[in-house]
């Protein structure tokens, strides 16, 4: 069967990542970088020696600055920041064929329209069917071939399934689900809850601090996806619950690694090192998201206040530690 042809959008860790996926029986598949300097150095080094060192590019993955490649794909993934999907999304417009696939493979809400990134895209490019890839992996796992599964969803249960059989490999394998919203909580919620759970770690707080804040992040996940219409078995499934535990307990997150460093009592400027978290944009407009609601996110709520330097990291700790004796939810 001849695979349906695939662009990717971002030329940064897990773009690379997943343009490999891609390249497994298929004969080329163009990957987008923003500048033609990041282009030319994929195109001549064949690995991204700033995030993936030492871990090649596909044969077939062939790296552009030019996003006209788009027009020959019928499935293009979107691998930008979140912050910057609707400025790609409009960029691509013009060259996205009627019924091409947009995967969003970003996880984060959009901060100044305080919208999700699937509505982005479905506002930006209407020609398109619009689809969500989430779930715990990390890129470097991923290029090793590595076992990872996780969630692709459409509300459209057809092309779900169409892009989980395009998609999937022997070792990288996607479900599917029609739960737009609960995917895109999960994807989004983790990444806040990430950077708390660096922070416990980076203060030394132990292990069944970090467990117990684990558990009360997930209760907030739940109960944040519950206000917004998401299924519980979506919240408890890879995009939910499996990629919240993936995330924090790892520093090959780079959320964990930024709670981390703040947790150690690194400035915000010093502790993010330059690298793109995208809980540190999330944290705002999910507590936000969570006041309109009237949804208590206590831990959300605490990184938000540290990162905008409303808390520190003890106060933030002593607040949490107060808060009233209450029956479990």
């Amino acid at each position: 069967m001849t695979r349906a042809p695939v662009a990717v959008l971002g030329a940064g860790a897990w773009g690379v990542a997943l343009a490999n996926v891609a390249a497994q029986g298929r004969a080329r598949v163009p990957l987008w970088a923003h500048d033609h300097r990041t282009a030319e150095a994929l195109a001549r080094d064949r690995e991204n020696k700033l995030r993936l060192p030492g871990l090649k590019l596909a044969g077939a993955v062939a790296p552009t600055a030019d996003m006209s490649i788009l027009r020959d794909a019928e499935i293009i993934l979107a691998v930008t920041p979140a912050q910057a999907m609707r400025m790609t999304a409009r960029a691509a417009r013009p060259y996205l064929r009627e019924g091409a696939a947009f995967v969003i493979c970003a996880k984060g809400i959009e901060r100044e329209g305080r919208k999700f990134l699937s509505e982005v895209a479905r506002e930006e490019l209407p020609q398109a069917g619009v689809a969500v890839l989430s779930g715990p992996s990390f890129a470097a796992d991923v290029c090793r071939g590595l076992p990872t599964a996780v969630t692709l969803a459409a509300h459209d249960e057809q092309l779900a399934r169409r892009l989980c059989e395009e998609l999937s490999t022997k070792t990288f394998r996607l479900y599917r689900s029609t739960d737009v919203r609960g995917v895109e909580i999960g994807g989004s919620a983790k990444n806040v809850l990430a950077i708390a759970a660096g922070m416990s770690h980076g203060r030394g707080l132990g292990a069944s601090a970090q467990a117990a804040l684990i558990a009360r992040g997930f209760a907030e996940l739940m109960r944040l996806g519950r206000a917004l219409g998401a299924r519980q078995e979506t919240l408890m499934g890879l995009s939910g619950l499996g990629d919240l535990v993936l995330t924090c307990g790892s520093a090959q997150s780079r959320n964990f690694a930024l709670g981390e460093a703040l947790g150690r009592g690194e400035s915000l400027e010093d502790a993010a090192h330059g690298k793109l978290a995208e809980g540190a944009f999330t944290a705002r407009v999910l507590v936000e998201m969570a006041q309109t609601h009237d949804v208590e996110l206590p831990i959300s709520e605490a990184v938000d206040a540290i990162l905008a330097e409303r808390l520190s990291v003890d106060g933030a700790i002593e607040a949490l530690l107060m808060r009233p004796l209450k029956a479990e939810d």
